[in-house]
C-alpha cells in the first residue's frame, strides 16, 4: 500500500520503509516532465455512414407509415468504448493494468473522422425516423401541421441538493486546479480546495513539493480565474500541505468539513479533481473500506507517507491528488492521495484508476492543517522506537538498533517507559490489528501527542500489553 510519510529517525516515524511489490502511489505523478506525455486511449472504430440507397417512391399517403414499412434501416447499436485499464507520484510504482492514458495533444485524425462519421450516421437515421413521424402526424392532424417543443430550458431545471449534480454544482467553485512548476523544470498538476475565507488551500504535499522552495504555484478556479499561491507549511509524513492565495478574491466559500470517524462502508462518495489535467472532473463511488493501512512514496524516494486511509472506488487518477472526497451531503470526508497499482509496464510512468483509491481522513488532515497554519511545521505523535518496515512480519517488530547505530528504543521515551524492548513484536494498537511497521505508524499518526494508547506485543512467545503515552516530534527533519 502507499502513502507519504517520512522515515523513522530515532522513532517509529523515522525508518525508511521498504518498497512493497505493488504499493499504492500518489494519485498524481508530475505531468510537466519532458517525455512523459501519455499515449491516447484507443477508441473503438465507429461504423461508417450507411451507403446511399436508391430513391424509393413515396408511400401511399392514405395509409399510415411505420419505420418498418418504409424500409428504413434501424439505428445501429451504440459503439462500446474500449476502456483502458497519488492521491499519486512521479516515477513511483504504477497503478492498475497498463492503460493508454489521456493524451493532451488531441485525438488522432483517423479516430476523430470515424467519430464524425458515426455522429453523422446517427443524425441521418434520427432524421429519417423524425421525418416519418412528422409525415404521419401531419396526415392525421386536422390542422395539417405538427409542433414539437421542449418542456423547458435545461438551464432552468433545479437539481436537488442531495443529487450528485447538486453537490457538484455547489462544490466546484471551491475546488482549484494546482499547477506546480519547480525551478529545475520539474512539475505537475494536482488539486486543492478552499479551506477558509482567508484564502488557505488544502492539498497534498506531493502535489506542491517540486515548487515549494524555488518554483511557482498557481491555483485555477472552476471559472477560469488564476491566482498565485505560496506554501504556508507542508508535512511530508502526513502528505498534507497548506497554500495561501497571494491575492485571494472576496467571497471565498470554504467547503464544509465532515466527520471521517462517522463514515461507514457503503456510504456514497464524490471525488472532484483534475485527472490527467482535466480540471473540474467529478466522479462517484462508495466507501469501500476504512482504516486501510497505506504507505506511499512520492516517486523520488526522498519521502514517504503513512495513513490509515479511507478506501473508495470512485475513479481517482493522476491529477486528483489533493482534491476533496465528499459525502452525499457535499461535506469533505477525505483528501484523495493515492491509488493502487497491479504492476508496471516498460516506458509507462502513470496508470489509471482500477477502483482502488485512498484518501487521508479529513479529521487527521484538519489537525495537520491547523498546525501548519499556526506554526508552519508539522507535529508527529511517536512512541520513541524504531520499527522494521517489512510488510509481512506478523506485526511491527522493534528493530535491534536505530538509525546510525543508535538505540532502537529511545532512552526515557514513551516505549522505554512502558517497558518495551528491541525484538518485541507489536500486534495491536488499541483494538486495531497491526501487521507491519507501516500499519503501526499510520495508526499512531491518527492520534495526537499526549494521547494514551494500549499496545499489545509478544516477547519470547508470550503476549503482554503496555500503556503508552505518545510523545512528539516537531518537523520532518
Amino acid at each position: 500500500m502507499s502513502t507519504e510519510n517520512e522515515g523513522n529517525e530515532g522513532n517509529a516515524a523515522e525508518a525508511v520503509p521498504s518498497v512493497p511489490s505493488a504499493p499504492p502511489v500518489p494519485a498524481d505523478a508530475p505531468q510537466g516532465s519532458p517525455g512523459s506525455t501519455p499515449a491516447p486511449t484507443p477508441v473503438a472504430e465507429p461504423p461508417a455512414t450507411p451507403p446511399h440507397t436508391p430513391h424509393t417512391p413515396p408511400p401511399n399517403p392514405h395509409a399510415p407509415q411505420s419505420a418498418a414499412d418504409a424500409n428504413w434501416p434501424p439505428p445501429p447499436p451504440p459503439a462500446v468504448p474500449a476502456y483502458a485499464s497519488h492521491g499519486a507520484g512521479a516515477g513511483g510504482p504504477v497503478w492498475g493494468a497498463p492503460p493508454q492514458p489521456y493524451a493532451p495533444e488531441g485525438p488522432r485524425r483517423r479516430g476523430m473522422g470515424g467519430l464524425v462519421a458515426a455522429v453523422a450516421a446517427a443524425a441521418l437515421i434520427a432524421g429519417g425516423i423524425g421525418g416519418a413521424f412528422g409525415y404521419w402526424a401531419a396526415d392525421h392532424n386536422g390542422s395539417g401541421s405538427t409542433t414539437v417543443s421542449a418542456s423547458g430550458n435545461p438551464q432552468d431545471l433545479k437539481r436537488d441538493p442531495g443529487t450528485v449534480a447538486g453537490v457538484a454544482s455547489k462544490a466546484l467553485p471551491s475546488v482549484v486546479t494546482i499547477d506546480a512548476q519547480g525551478g529545475d523544470g520539474e512539475g505537475g498538476t494536482g488539486t486543492g480546495f478552499v479551506y477558509d475565507k482567508e484564502g488557505h488551500i488544502l492539498t497534498n504535499n506531493h502535489v506542491v513539493a517540486s515548487a515549494a522552495d524555488s518554483g511557482q504555484l498557481t491555483a485555477t478556479f472552476s471559472n477560469g480565474k488564476k491566482y498565485g499561491a505560496e506554501v504556508v507549511g507542508r508535512a511530508q509524513g502526513y502528505d498534507v500541505a497548506v497554500l495561501k492565495l497571494k491575492n485571494p478574491p472576496s467571497g471565498l466559500a470554504p467547503l464544509s468539513l465532515g466527520n471521517s470517524d462517522q463514515v461507514a462502508v457503503g456510504d456514497s462518495t464524490i471525488a472532484i479533481g483534475a485527472p490527467f489535467g482535466l480540471s473540474n472532473t467529478v466522479t462517484t463511488g462508495i466507501i469501500s473500506a476504512k482504516n486501510r493501512p497505506v504507505a506511499s512514496g512520492d516517486g523520488s524516494g526522498s519521502s514517504n507517507s503513512y495513513m490509515s486511509a479511507l478506501q473508495t472506488d470512485a475513479s481517482i487518477n493522476p491529477g486528483n491528488s489533493g482534491g476533496p472526497l465528499l459525502d452525499a451531503r457535499g461535506a469533505v470526508i477525505g483528501i484523495n492521495s493515492a491509488i493502487q497499482s497491479t504492476g508496471s509496464s516498460v516506458g509507462q510512468t502513470q496508470a489509471g484508476s482500477i477502483g482502488l483509491g485512498f484518501a487521508i481522513p479529513i479529521n487527521q488532515a484538519t489537525n495537520v492543517a491547523q498546525q501548519l497554519i499556526k506554526t508552519g511545521k508539522p507535529v508527529y505523535p511517536v512512541i520513541g522506537a524504531t520499527v522494521s518496515m517489512e510488510e509481512k512480519a506478523g506485526g511491527a517488530v522493534i528493530s535491534n538498533q536505530g538509525v546510525g547505530g543508535t538505540a532502537a528504543v529511545s532512552k526515557d521515551g514513551p516505549a522505554d517507559r512502558a517497558g518495551l524492548r528491541a525484538g518485541d513484536v507489536i500486534t495491536k494498537f488499541n483494538d486495531t490489528t497491526i501487521d507491519s511497521g507501516p500499519t503501526l505508524i499510520g495508526e499512531i499518526w491518527t492520534h495526537k501527542p499526549g494521547d494514551r494508547v494500549t499496545l499489545t506485543y509478544t516477547r519470547d512467545g508470550r503476549t503482554d500489553t503496555a500503556e503508552v503515552t505518545l510523545g512528539e516530534r516537531n518537523g520532518d527533519s
